[in-house]
């Protein structure tokens, strides 16, 4: 919005979920931990609070226990649109406006790919930006209308969409080999999953390939990566926070071995990557695997040694197999998804502003 409308648009971003009481105030630290600690435990949250009744009294709990801080949070930040971009705190900070006499539109960008947990949909708000048509079909179940939703694909950010660029230009800027196949790792940005042992059955190999690590915020397994002894060539990286950087990496990629997240998904769709889906999180993303699947844009094998033997396989395939791979895996890619989403909020944003019933 920034590089469409410039100075015409303010911003304030309220990490609602830091402002709420306990649990939620502690959900960023204990999301990664239960993740990486139980995926049956995760599974066995996600769904209990999943469905239609069980998300309402969830919903209701919420905003019960945080009404006070999340009036406060409304009263403080006055706006002419808001853009809520997390399902559980969706409905309960928009409930906080509904006490204003005058609120402003309230839309929801679901960051989910596929399977979306039933916190995302609330009939009552103004807009939903979803981005998929599976997702789109979940929300006409849970009571949205069809007018309500629109469907965008994932927004990936415009800086990583205008810094992609030619394989050789990537690989010479980054120091990779211009003639070696180069197999991508990415851990996410909390560096989750059985990286480490995915690489070491990797390297095991002589794979006449360089590997590519991407390590997230998980220091120690960088530092454990760097100091082992190596039988290919091999970059490692920790947390990848230059929106040039990532899309460098990617473009001097040839395949990516990643777990099912949305972002890092949308992100190799847009660079036109393979992907071997090595892990996912029970819940929001398994429907994230269907969709690589499903349109042969990769393949999802969460064992180490099969991984290995697959991209064995696919590098003796040669360059023209791996690049009609590519192909496919672009077409399944959505850049437009963030300006078509700005272009919705600018709009929203120039509209009234919605009035209570008779003040109350």
């Amino acid at each position: 919005m920034e590089i469409r409308f410039g100075d015409a648009v303010e911003f304030d971003a309220v990490d609602v979920l830091r402002e709420c009481k306990w649990p939620l105030n502690k959900q960023p630290e204990l999301y990664p931990r239960v993740v990486n600690t139980s995926k049956l435990l995760w599974a066995l949250m996600y769904h209990s609070f999943d469905g239609k009744h069980r998300t309402r009294l969830a919903r209701h709990l919420i905003y019960r226990n945080n009404r006070r801080n999340l009036r406060r949070i409304v009263a403080e930040h006055p706006a002419d649109v808001v853009v809520c971009t997390h399902s559980v705190i969706a409905n309960p900070t928009f409930r906080a406006f509904l006490t204003l006499a005058e609120r402003p539109p309230f839309l929801t960008v679901v960051t989910d790919l596929v399977t979306t947990p039933s916190f995302w949909y609330d009939p009552r708000v103004d807009h939903c930006f979803v981005p998929t048509e599976t997702a789109y079909r979940r929300g006409l179940r849970l009571g949205m209308s069809p007018s309500q939703m629109q469907i965008t694909g994932l927004p990936v950010n415009p800086h990583f969409i205008n810094s992609m660029t030619s394989k050789d230009k990537a690989r010479a800027e980054l120091g990779f080999d211009p003639e070696l196949p180069a197999v991508l790792i990415v851990a996410g940005s909390e560096g989750m999953g059985t990286i480490y042992k995915l690489v070491k059955v990797l390297d095991a190999q002589r794979l006449g390939a360089q590997l590519v690590v991407v390590c997230g915020r998980n220091a120690a397994l960088k530092e454990k990566l760097e100091n082992r002894s190596w039988n290919n060539p091999r970059h490692i990286y920790g947390y990848v926070t230059n929106y040039r950087e990532m899309p460098r990496i990617m473009a001097a990629s040839d395949i990516v071995v990643t777990k099912a997240g949305p972002s890092t998904i949308s992100e190799a769709a847009i660079a036109g990557l393979p992907m071997i889906i090595s892990d996912r999180i029970p819940g929001q993303e398994t429907g994230n695997v269907k969709l690589v699947t499903e349109n042969d844009a990769g393949v999802y094998l969460p064992k180490p040694d099969r991984v290995a033997d697959l991209i064995v396989e696919w590098l003796q395939e040669g360059p023209e197999r791996l690049r009609k791979r590519a192909a496919n895996a672009k077409r399944i890619a959505r850049p437009d998804a963030v300006w078509e989403i700005a272009d919705a909020v600018w709009d929203w944003a120039n509209r009234p502003k919605f009035v209570r019933p008779n003040g109350n």
